[in-house]
């Protein structure tokens, strides 16, 4: 890292300790403004920005991000903020809310004899579906009704089985019944019902 510095100045200087040590702790310096310079340029871009740059963008746009949300998603977050500007169709809403949640999440639906704007989801994270819902209220015309529907994805396999057992009471007035040795009731043998 000395030739950094020490290669610019004169041979002899190569020789002073006092020198050879500065010139290392200059290189340093250069090295980390180096960085520094670089970051303030990676932060110049949301898809490249940092932690620091992408919180100063959310103060700006008062998003309050939450601790478990990754930066891939705050940048995303970022991203659709400013790029959610009129005009609008219902093929660009379907544009946003697949950029936002992932294709095949979401369907967008309009009725215009009804003014109504329909958007079915299946989404399960509540950061994403928050994201989605101002994107919905950003972009929606203020003439028509908005109505969400959650649309579940999900398939549920039941299978059931009937069985009928003849049960033989064991308790009866007398002596004959021990209570906690003898059971109250024991099943007989199980019909299946078709």
């Amino acid at each position: 890292m000395a030739d950094r510095v020490l290669g610019y100045l004169p041979p002899f200087y190569k020789e002073i300790q006092d020198f050879v040590e500065l010139s290392d702790t200059e290189s340093m310096e250069l090295e980390s403004l180096a960085q520094a310079v670089q970051r303030l340029y990676a932060d110049q871009f949301v898809t490249t920005s940092g932690a620091g740059a992408i919180e100063r963008r959310e103060a700006m746009l008062d998003i309050q991000a939450s601790p478990s949300e990754s930066l891939e998603f705050r940048r995303l977050r970022i991203l659709n903020r400013y790029q959610t500007k009129p005009p609008f169709t219902a093929q660009y809403l379907q544009e946003r809310i697949n950029y936002i949640a992932g294709k095949g999440k979401a369907v967008v639906s309009v009725e215009p004899s009804l003014y109504r704007l329909t958007v079915t989801t299946a989404i399960d994270d509540a950061p994403v579906f928050g994201e989605v819902e101002r994107t919905i209220a950003t972009l929606k015309p203020a003439n028509m009704g908005y109505r969400q529907q959650t649309a579940i994805v999900d398939r549920i396999r039941l299978k059931a089985r009937i069985v009928s057992y003849a049960l033989a009471r064991n308790t009866r007035l007398g002596t004959s019944w021990r209570l906690g040795a003898t059971p109250f009731a024991e099943p007989g043998a199980g019909v299946t019902a078709t």
